[in-house]
């Protein structure tokens, strides 16, 4: 081990959780150089130079503490180049390689790592839907990667002044999103994606979304309806299960934040489908406004 790991095991172990939460993220910086000028053109002159080390260092910026770096030009710039089509299959390829690498890692302290991988990587999954590149292979170990991070977002927090964003839950739907109009999904990888999403609606951690979380997460839902693989039987099972179960939570849901937060979560994410269903001109889609009407009615 090198002296400087020998050093941060020593502060993590002596310092408080803040304090070692915050030795972590002061030795995770951005060593990619950043533009003063247009990010677009920066772009288009970074990636067809760039080498994978390049692109692994880029990565690594996605944890930065700051998110005038993290999320203002690390993410920026990934999402310029792939929207720019600056990247070539070989980048591509090993960007989805590093990104799923970190998106399947466990949570870094400072929570930054996990859900801006996981808003890149839906950024990666446009760029198949807009022109197919990924083997049928890749593209299910994509969903699943989506998926499994879905359903096991735990760190709940939004936005916070000075930090910025983390946002799990809806970089995740974000994913799920484009890998649901992707109209090479299968059935099985759609279905898995539905049961993340689910898991999702009102976690049993109780957190009270109040980031756009129900939205972002009923986007892809909607997008699904439009699959003809899965059929009204399907629909009314998925939805059923969202409803309130015999769980403590739910028995006198009005008497404690579980059941109260669980309430607004669902009301959120079914008044979210019944919104855009409602108003859909493809009947696909519209039939999910009554299930989420079955949903609100069920709620304590």
């Amino acid at each position: 081990m090198k002296r400087a790991g020998i050093a941060l095991l020593a502060i993590a172990m002596l310092a408080s959780p803040a304090e070692a939460r915050a030795a972590e993220a002061s030795t995770v910086s951005c060593a990619v150089a950043r533009p003063s000028g247009d990010m677009a053109a920066y772009a288009a002159a970074f990636f067809p130079k760039a080498r994978e080390a390049d692109l692994d260092a880029l990565a690594a910026c996605l944890a930065d503490p700051d998110p005038a770096v993290r999320d203002g030009f690390a993410y920026t710039l990934w999402s310029e180049g792939l929207r720019g089509k600056h990247l070539s299959a070989g980048q591509m390829r090993h960007a989805l390689g590093r990104l799923t690498a970190m998106v399947a890692a466990p949570d870094d302290r400072a929570g930054f790592a996990r859900p801006f991988a996981a808003l890149v990587l839906s950024e990666v999954a446009r760029t198949d839907r807009i022109a197919a590149w990924m083997s049928e292979a890749e593209l299910h170990a994509l969903a699943e990667t989506g998926a499994n991070y879905v359903r096991g977002v735990d760190d709940y927090r939004g936005f916070i002044a000075g930090e910025g964003w983390r946002h799990g839950v809806a970089h995740g739907s974000d994913l799920a999103l484009q890998l649901a109009l992707n109209p090479r999904l299968t059935g099985p990888d759609a279905t898995l994606l539905l049961g993340a999403i689910a898991a999702q609606v009102a976690p049993a951690a109780s957190p009270y979304y109040h980031h756009g979380e129900p939205g972002r997460l009923a986007r892809p839902v909607l997008f699904l309806a439009k699959r003809a693989d899965i059929d009204n039987a399907a629909w009314t099972a998925w939805f059923k299960a969202l409803h309130p179960d015999a769980g403590a939570r739910w028995k006198d849901a009005y008497a404690g934040d579980a059941g109260l937060a669980a309430i607004h979560n669902s009301t959120a994410f079914a008044n979210a489908v019944y919104v855009s269903a409602a108003e859909a001109q493809d009947p696909q889609v519209r039939r999910l406004a009554p299930l989420a009407v079955d949903l609100l009615k069920a709620l304590p």
